[in-house]
C-alpha cells in the first residue's frame, strides 16, 4: 500500500492512551480499549479525504502505528515489543456527525474510505526502545499535536500481550496506538501532517511527513440508514474543550452552539442545570441539618457524607461534584496505576473553578488521600473544596490553606499504604453516600451533603421557608414566649408569623 507496508488483516486502535488526552476527556482508562477500522480506510501520503456532504465535524488524530512482524498468540507484556516489526505514522480520522449511528463501535463514524491515511515510510523498530518514539501533527503548517511514547498508559508491548490473549496477530497487522491532547476539527482546504520519528536514536529514523488533504464531498446520505446528526456536546468533543470550540466559531470555522440536536431539531433542548452564583448565595443561608429535613421529606435518607469534619472550625462548602475513586490496595494494580499522572492526580489537576472534589476511600481513614502539594493544586485552581471519607496527610499544612477540607483526620502514612488511585468521573459512594459527577455537595459544620441537581431548587426553597420560620421562632422565644404551640408552631402562630412575613 504504502513503502515498506503491506495491507494488513487487521487494524485495530486505542481508545484512551495518552495522559494528555484522558485529561481532556476527564477520565483515564483503568484498562486498555479498542475498536476495528476496515482494510478499505487505509489511504497513502499525499491522498485527499472527502468530509461527507453534510457533516461538519470530520476530526484528526495522529498517531503512532506499529505493525506486527512474527505472530503474537498469549505473549507477556515483557515479550510484546518483541513482535513489532516497524513503526510508521498513521492519522486515526473520524466523523463525530456518526457517533450517535455506531452505538460505540465505530463502525461508519471512523471506517470511511481514506479514514486511515498510513506512512509514508516504516521505521525497522530494532534497536530502538518501545519509550524511544514521538509523535507530531501539523494542520496548515502549524504544530498542533506532540508527545511522546514514554508517556503511554498503555505501552506497546502491553497492547501487544493484552490483544494477543484472546486472538493471534499476525504478519503485517497494524495496531494504532491512540492520540495525544491536541486532536480537533479540520475543514475542506486544510492539510493534516504527521510525522513519527525517533529523535534521540543514532541517525534520527523518521516516517517523513504523512499528508492529508481535506476535500468537500458532494453525495448526500440516504434515508436508508442514520443520518449524520451533531449537538453541542458532540462539537466540544471534536474541537477538543470550550475554548476551542468558541475560538473556531470566532474564526468563523465552527457552527454556533445550537443546544439542540440536528437529529431532533423540533424538539427543545431540557435547559441543562447550573449552580448560579444567587444559589451558591442561598446555600449560604441555610443549614445542612435543615436541607437534610427537606431531602428525606422525598425519600432521601442516604444523602449525608457520614464521618467527615472540617478542617476549619466554621467552615462552608457549596459546589458541584468532582469525583474521584480509590480501590483497595494490591501491588499490583498499583505498580500499573499508582504511578506517573494517576488518577489521583488527574483529579486535582482538572478539578475546576467552583467544584467540590469529592473521593471515594471507602472510610479508609488510616492513610492519607489528600496532602499538602495537591490540596494546593485544588486551591489554585479555585475549587470550591475538598471531601474525603479518608485521612489528610501534612494535616496542618492543608489546615494552614484557605480551601476547606472535609476528612475523617490526619493520618502521615502515604496513599500506597491502603489505596490505589482508581478513576475520576464516575459515581463513587462516599462516607455511604452515592455521589454523582455534577451533584450539589453542601457543608457546614454539621457534615455534608449531596443533593441530586434536578432537586436543589424545591429542596432549598423549602429550606429557606424553614429557615425563616425557626429565625421567627428563635425571636419569640428569646421574647420571653412558651415553646408550647410555637416550636412546632401551631394554626395560630404560623397566621402570626405569616402576618409578620408580610408586614417585612
Amino acid at each position: 500500500m504504502t513503502s515498506g507496508i503491506a495491507t494488513p488483516g487487521k487494524i485495530i486502535a486505542v481508545h484512551l492512551n495518552y495522559p494528555s488526552r484522558a485529561a481532556q476527556r476527564g477520565r483515564t482508562p483503568a484498562q486498555p480499549s479498542y475498536f476495528l477500522k476496515p482494510a478499505s480506510s487505509l489511504a497513502p501520503t499525499g491522498a485527499t479525504l472527502e468530509r461527507p456532504a453534510g457533516t461538519e465535524l470530520l476530526a484528526f488524530e495522529g498517531e503512532i502505528a506499529i505493525v506486527i512482524g512474527e505472530p503474537a498468540r498469549r505473549v507477556s507484556p515483557a515479550d510484546g515489543w518483541k513482535h513489532v516489526a516497524s513503526v510508521t505514522a498513521a492519522n486515526d480520522f473520524g466523523l463525530y456527525d456518526l457517533r450517535a449511528a455506531d452505538k460505540g463501535s465505530n463502525v461508519r463514524s471512523k471506517g470511511g474510505d481514506g479514514f486511515t491515511p498510513l506512512g509514508p515510510a516504516a521505521i525497522p523498530a530494532a534497536g530502538i526502545g518501545e519509550g524511544d518514539w514521538r509523535v507530531r501533527t501539523w494542520v496548515n503548517g502549524r504544530l498542533v499535536q506532540e508527545d511522546t511514547s514514554d508517556t503511554l498508559l498503555f505501552p506497546f508491548g502491553r497492547l501487544v500481550a493484552d490483544l494477543s490473549q484472546l486472538m493471534t496477530l499476525e504478519t503485517g497487522d497494524v495496531i494504532l496506538t491512540g492520540t495525544p491532547a491536541g486532536s480537533s476539527v479540520v475543514l475542506p482546504g486544510d492539510v493534516v501532517e504527521v510525522e513519527v520519528d525517533a529523535p534521540g536514536t543514532p541517525g534520527a529514523p523518521t516516517t517523513g511527513r504523512l499528508v492529508t488533504t481535506i476535500t468537500q464531498g458532494a453525495a448526500e446520505f440516504g434515508d436508508y440508514g442514520t443520518k449524520p446528526a451533531t449537538d453541542d456536546l458532540q462539537r466540544v468533543e471534536a474541537w477538543g474543550s470550550d475554548d476551542e470550540l468558541a475560538a473556531a466559531v470566532a474564526a468563523g470555522r465552527a457552527s454556533a452552539p445550537t443546544t439542540t440536536s440536528t437529529a431532533d431539531a423540533a424538539a427543545p433542548a431540557a435547559p441543562a442545570f447550573e449552580l448560579t452564583d444567587e444559589l451558591r448565595a442561598d446555600f449560604g443561608r441555610v443549614a445542612v441539618a435543615t436541607l437534610s429535613v427537606a431531602l428525606r421529606k422525598r425519600g432521601y435518607h442516604d444523602i449525608f457524607i457520614e464521618g467527615v469534619a472540617a478542617n476549619h472550625p466554621g467552615d462552608r462548602i457549596v459546589g458541584r461534584a468532582k469525583t474521584l475513586r480509590f480501590i483497595p490496595f494490591r501491588p499490583d494494580l498499583f505498580q500499573s496505576h499508582g504511578g506517573g499522572f494517576n488518577a489521583q492526580k488527574l483529579a486535582f489537576d482538572t478539578v475546576a473553578p467552583g467544584e467540590v472534589l469529592v473521593v471515594e476511600a471507602r472510610g479508609e481513614r488510616g492513610t492519607g488521600t489528600v496532602g499538602d502539594v495537591l490540596a494546593l493544586r485544588a486551591q489554585v485552581r479555585g475549587a470550591a473544596g475538598i471531601v474525603t471519607d479518608g485521612g489528610v496527610r501534612d494535616f496542618d499544612a492543608v489546615a494552614g490553606f484557605e480551601i476547606p477540607v472535609f476528612s475523617q483526620g490526619a493520618h502521615p502514612s502515604v496513599l500506597g499504604r491502603r489505596h490505589v488511585p482508581w478513576e475520576v468521573d464516575v459515581t463513587i459512594a462516599c462516607g455511604g453516600a452515592a455521589v454523582q459527577p455534577g451533584d450539589v455537595i453542601v457543608g457546614d459544620g454539621d457534615g455534608v451533603i449531596v443533593i441530586p441537581p434536578q432537586l436543589v431548587e424545591e429542596v432549598l426553597a423549602e429550606a429557606l421557608e424553614q429557615e425563616r420560620q425557626e429565625a421567627y421562632v428563635a425571636e419569640q422565644v428569646a421574647a420571653g414566649a412558651s415553646v408550647d404551640g410555637l416550636f412546632p408552631m401551631n394554626a395560630e402562630w404560623l397566621a402570626r408569623y405569616r402576618a409578620a412575613e408580610e408586614a417585612r
